[in-house]
């Protein structure tokens, strides 16, 4: 096994190439794209897009996914969000669900039009906060035939209920003046101001949560240094006015698998989702795993699972 820019080995059974392609709002979106190392391109393969970890790159735990299907057959492509990792956009690291559940359906768009892919055999899987951009973009986008998340997180109930919907109308408010306060205060600076970044070292006294993500990208397992943690403050201003899963049981007929850890700190986001989720429709949940143990741990990624669910539903 070999390594380069990724936090993980490079199999030797698949090809990765560094690919690039516009999303409908001219923004370059950056990939890797993973194929079976003995693809036969005269024939049409099954091709899977796959959204990173909340603040991921592709060079992390989407990567890892990818290769695991490519090593399966699959064609498979990893993507850094736009406005972040090495895609482009302006101003860097902008949070946008639009935008961000936008990169899904670009996926597909570059995917549907390679030869070797049957651009009626494309699914998709959004790991953490892509889950929920994963699913929202199936739910316009019916060339995603069938979609799984793992450890999904929806960041748009996050931003506008707090965790555990934990914030009340007066704190919802509050925080909304504080961000039109940021708003003049980033237009008066010509630069918007970002939330908190990773640290280089990971502190004491942590929340049990916070010291979970740094264990992954603070630390060697999962560091990367286009993976920073943070985001224009003023983001949230999007999540708080565009609700990710309205509307989830619209995906329907499609399928949909919800992959959770049973030790997940966020397994009440897949929980409530395959609630709201028409059939067909699986919650799997993974023994003595955590939240960040889906983004990594090939012993307890359900891969065998994914690849059933895909080969069953896009063939």
């Amino acid at each position: 096994m070999k390594r380069n820019d990724k936090t993980f080995p490079l199999s030797d059974n698949v090809t990765v190439e560094k690919v690039s392609y516009k999303n409908r709002f001219g923004i370059t979106v950056a990939a890797d794209l993973y194929l079976p190392k003995d693809i036969d391109e005269s024939k049409k393969y099954v091709a899977l897009v796959i959204g990173t970890p909340y603040g991921g790159v592709k060079e992390q735990g989407a990567g890892i996914y990818a290769q695991t299907m490519a090593e399966r057959g699959f064609v498979a492509i990893a993507f850094d969000e736009s406005f972040n990792g090495e895609s482009s956009g302006e101003p860097r690291h902008v949070s946008s669900p639009d935008i961000f559940t936008e990169d899904f359906s670009a996926g597909v768009d570059y995917l549907g039009t390679r030869p070797y892919v049957d651009r009626n055999k494309i699914g998709a899987i959004g790991i953490c906060g892509s889950g929920g951009f994963a699913l929202s973009a199936a739910k316009v986008d019916r060339r995603i035939k069938a979609i799984a998340t793992a450890s999904m997180y929806d960041m748009s109930r996050v931003k506008r209920n707090g965790w555990e919907d934990s914030m009340t109308d007066e704190q919802r408010n509050k925080y909304l003046d504080q961000l039109g306060e940021q708003r003049w205060k980033d237009f008066e600076n010509g630069s918007p101001q970002l939330t908190p970044t990773f640290p280089a070292e990971i502190p004491e006294g942590l929340d049990p949560i916070t010291s979970e993500f740094f264990e992954y990208y603070v630390a060697p397992r999962g560091h990367h240094p286009n993976s920073i943690g943070g985001f224009t403050i003023t983001s949230d201003m999007s999540f708080m006015n565009f609700p990710l899963l309205t509307d989830l049981e619209s995906i329907s007929p499609r399928p949909i698998l919800f992959i959770m850890g049973e030790n997940a700190h966020s397994r009440y986001f897949s929980e409530d989702a395959y609630k709201m989720a028409a059939e067909p429709k699986e919650l799997y949940v993974v023994n003595d795993a955590r939240h960040i143990d889906l983004y990594d741990r090939k012993e307890l990624i359900p891969f065998d699972k994914l690849e059933s669910f895909f080969r069953t539903n896009l063939n």
